[in-house]
C-alpha cells in the first residue's frame, strides 16, 4: 500500500482518471448484474414477409374505409378515384414484393428429366 503522503502528491488529473475508472467499473457491474433485458428484446424479429403482409392488410383496410366514406358522401367522385388508384397501385407493388419474397424462399432447383422419365410419363 502506498503511504498517505504519496497519495496526497498525486496530480488532479490522476484523481480524475482514477474516478472515471471506478465509475466505469461500477456502471459495468450494475449493468451486468442488475439490469434485466426487456421482453421485447427477447421476442423474435419480424421478417420482411411479415412486414409486407401487414402492409398489405393495412392497404386493404384503407381501401375498404375509403369506399365506405365515399358511399357516405365524404369524398367527391374525382377525389375518391384519385385516392383509390393511389392505394391500388401501392397494393399492387406490395403484392409484387410479397410474390418476389415468397418465390425466393420457395424456389429450389428442379431435377432434370431424362428421356426415359419423359417416355414413362407419357
Amino acid at each position: 500500500m502506498l503511504p498517505l503522503s504519496l497519495l496526497m502528491l498525486a496530480a488532479p488529473a490522476d484523481w480524475a482518471i482514477l474516478g472515471a475508472c471506478l465509475g466505469l467499473a461500477a456502471t459495468v457491474f450494475l449493468f451486468v448484474f442488475y439490469i434485466q433485458p426487456d421482453a421485447s428484446d427477447l421476442a423474435p424479429h419480424r421478417t420482411k414477409l411479415d412486414q409486407l403482409l401487414e402492409r398489405r392488410d393495412t392497404l386493404y383496410d384503407n381501401l375498404r374505409d375509403l369506399k365506405f366514406e365515399h358511399r357516405a358522401g365524404k369524398y367527391s367522385e374525382g377525389d375518391y378515384e384519385t385516392m383509390k388508384n393511389a392505394l391500388e397501385n401501392e397494393a399492387a407493388l406490395v403484392l409484387a414484393d410479397i410474390e418476389q419474397v415468397t418465390d425466393s424462399q420457395i424456389r429450389r432447383p428442379r431435377p432434370q428429366r431424362t428421356a426415359t422419365a419423359e417416355r414413362s410419363a407419357r
